[in-house]
């Protein structure tokens, strides 16, 4: 597919490769270093379907929450064992290329994070072929609505998402939340190796199932649409961190780097999370893979779930329930 002329995209650096090459940078099964690609992925889904399993077993919890009408609008709510209503709340999106996963298989952080007092949701969505990208955004959107509709006296909502859930994740900075009738209390993004950029993906075997013209493309393309976003998020203070693992593809890792902090260019406008007002942040999380980045979290002392000595801000903010500047444990580029 030529497109090549639109709008002042053509320098973008993904269009100088290959077909061949493109396809093998964003499969990310490609790029594992400790087991094959096959292997891995067999290896996620265990993790993630006995992380859940172990949640659902030994957490407080309510299942198969409906947010909305729709058969895939669901969510898992797994609570801390101190009696309230006033936690703060991590709501997770998993990924899967918008294509495959479910929550059922994704409570890889309930567990270490329940157990710190952070109650956390896992959010179902319509994958395709059933569900198209402008469906998925809003059904997070909706579940994001009803977290807070449903607990009014939050410490504050934490949006976290991996790989395509970072994209959904990351679609809720431009949300305009007056249509939804309420503004969630949001108090920081984590964006696990996500894709900000989704034109790539029409020329790649990924979009097969998915039908994803240009326009829908672009539209859905958070990286292309910061300039929507608030100049400056309702908390200033709220974080927005951009994780990727050191074994992450190139283009992963430059999808995150530019969604982070971009130079504007002649061809490239300086549309980028620093640009926009947001105290956003970066960083490489080392020696991961794309999978081992989040199945990982079923540990209690990985890096992303550490709380002492709180090297982590988000998570020490969700844990201290402070919403305020995170100047004493400042998140230095390369640190981990």
């Amino acid at each position: 597919m030529d497109v090549s002329g639109a709008g002042g995209w053509d320098e973008a650096p993904w269009k100088k490769l290959c077909a061949e090459e493109l396809e093998k940078q964003y499969t990310p099964s490609k790029w594992t270093v400790r087991l094959g690609a096959e292997e891995t992925l067999k290896t996620f889904s265990q993790i993630g379907s006995q992380a859940t399993s172990k949640a659902r077993a030994t957490r407080r919890s309510q299942l198969h929450v409906p947010y909305g009408d729709g058969k895939g609008d669901k969510i898992d709510i797994y609570f801390p064992d101190v009696a309230s209503e006033a936690w703060p709340f991590l709501v997770f999106v998993h990924g899967g290329y918008w294509q495959y996963g479910s929550k059922d298989e994704s409570a890889f952080m309930v567990n270490p994070l329940t157990a710190q007092g952070v109650a956390v949701v896992v959010v179902a969505y319509d994958i395709a072929p059933k569900g198209t990208l402008d469906q998925m955004v809003d059904q997070v959107a909706r579940s994001t609505v009803f977290v807070q509709k449903r607990y009014p006296c939050n410490e504050g909502i934490y949006l976290c998402g991996h790989s395509a859930g970072a994209h959904l994740a990351a679609m809720m900075l431009l949300t305009n939340w007056t249509k939804h009738g309420v503004t969630p209390n949001l108090r920081g993004f984590l964006l696990i190796s996500g894709i900000y950029d989704l034109e790539p993906i029409v020329s790649t075997s990924v979009n097969a199932p998915l039908h994803m013209t240009l326009e829908g493309a672009r539209r859905n393309s958070p990286q292309w649409h910061l300039e929507a976003a608030p100049v400056k998020p309702a908390d200033p203070a709220c974080p927005v961190l951009v994780i990727v693992g050191q074994h992450d593809s190139p283009e992963f890792h430059r999808q995150s780097r530019e969604f982070y902090q971009r130079h504007a260019s002649s061809h490239f406008p300086a549309q980028t999370l620093c640009t926009r007002g947001w105290k956003a942040s970066f960083e490489e999380l080392h020696d991961v893979d794309h999978f081992e980045i989040i199945w990982n979290l079923t540990q209690e002392d990985d890096v992303l779930n550490q709380v002492e000595p709180w090297p982590f801000p988000l998570v020490a903010a969700i844990h201290s329930g402070q919403h305020g500047p995170f100047s004493p444990i400042e998140f230095e580029e390369g640190s981990f």
